[in-house]
């Protein structure tokens, strides 16, 4: 189904219930499509509050320069940049 932005602001209800149903809806500027109206997919599984609970807690020295020194060595093998 294609139609001009008028006739879409006219009968948008319409057009968002077509585009549920399956139907291909493309809205037109002077006859040229320039826009589609698309059923978005349904959410995966829902987040759960909580999730990262179980995770470790961080150390309270874990930005000090010596824990970052050692982290760029690790990462570099030890090569100063």
């Amino acid at each position: 189904m294609q139609c001009n932005m008028l006739e879409a602001k006219n009968q948008l209800s319409k057009l968002v219930q077509a585009a549920l149903a399956g139907e291909d809806v493309i809205i037109a500027n002077k006859g040229v499509p320039v826009v589609r109206l698309v059923r978005i997919a349904a959410r995966g599984s829902a987040r759960k509050p909580g999730a990262w609970a179980a995770l470790p807690k961080a150390k309270a020295d874990w930005d000090i320069p010596e824990t970052n020194a050692a982290i760029a060595d690790a990462l570099t093998g030890g090569k100063r940049l």
